[in-house]
């Protein structure tokens, strides 16, 4: 009899972090639900990890701000005959104006990939792993969420709470869920926002297979929050004590 592997779902699978984490499950002998926007990049990234790692990949294409792709994407999450073992909310992107500069529709996308997906995937997804007693979950929000910097970081601080209310709440269902808060990690964020990386300082970039790296051990530790880096982890916790106004003023790192 065939060996049944266990299945993770990616969202953002085709870069940066989300595309570290695909590659560490399927070296891992995880199969893949590959979730992104880009077909022809998803299907790419899909045949390179199944030719490198023998797995299998399944590709949803969906843009998570798009309710009824989104659903799609919920669908198979929730799916009791073949389960999603482990699930991977990882897509976002940011805004590079500040808040009544960007058109609230630009705003209402945001509000919806941060956190409406997540919100709905991570239902969807406690639906059947609760049912079965097994699962996990890693949400992978940022260390904007502990300062005020606008709506992306609000909507990082919601994904935040809810993580440490979520790994608390479902542990005793035999569910795992966990938060991972990186700082700024060498991906195609910034460049899709088209702010250069000499807007932030060499010393704060992180490689996105180390977070990921990181990531992955403290979740199997059975860690709620993971975050990278020593440096990020005296940052966060430098975050919940500095005064609010002292914050603002480093609002306009990684924007320029």
């Amino acid at each position: 009899m065939s060996e049944v592997r266990s299945t993770a779902l990616v969202t953002g699978a085709t870069a940066g972090i989300g595309a570290a984490f695909a590659r560490a499950l399927a070296a891992d002998g995880f199969d893949l639900v590959l979730v992104a926007r880009d077909e022809a990049r998803v299907k790419a990234v899909a045949d390179e990890l199944g030719r490198t790692y023998g797995v299998s990949s399944e590709v949803l294409v969906a843009d998570l701000a798009d309710r009824e792709r989104l659903q799609a994407v919920e669908q198979r999450v929730a799916d009791r005959r073949h389960p999603v073992d482990l699930l991977v909310n990882n897509a976002g992107f940011g805004l590079k104006r500040t808040f009544l500069h960007n058109t609230v529709e630009e705003e209402q996308a945001l509000l919806d990939v941060l956190v409406t997906a997540p919100l709905r995937l991570t239902h969807a997804a406690l639906g059947q792993m609760t049912e079965r007693h097994t699962g996990g979950i890693i949400n992978v929000s940022s260390v904007a969420g502990t300062q005020p910097r606008g709506t992306y970081s609000a909507a990082k601080a919601y994904l935040n709470r809810f993580g440490e209310w979520a790994a608390h709440e479902y542990a005793g269902y035999g569910v795992r869920v966990m938060t991972v808060l990186p700082g700024f990690t060498r991906t195609e964020f910034h460049e899709r926002m088209e702010v250069g990386r000499e807007a932030v300082p060499r010393p704060l970039w992180l490689d996105p297979g180390r977070v990921v790296d990181e990531a992955l051990a403290d979740f199997d530790a059975g860690k709620p929050v993971s975050v990278p880096s020593k440096r990020y982890k005296v940052i966060a916790t430098a975050s919940r004590h500095i005064p609010v106004r002292l914050l603002q003023r480093w609002q306009s790192l990684g924007r320029r």
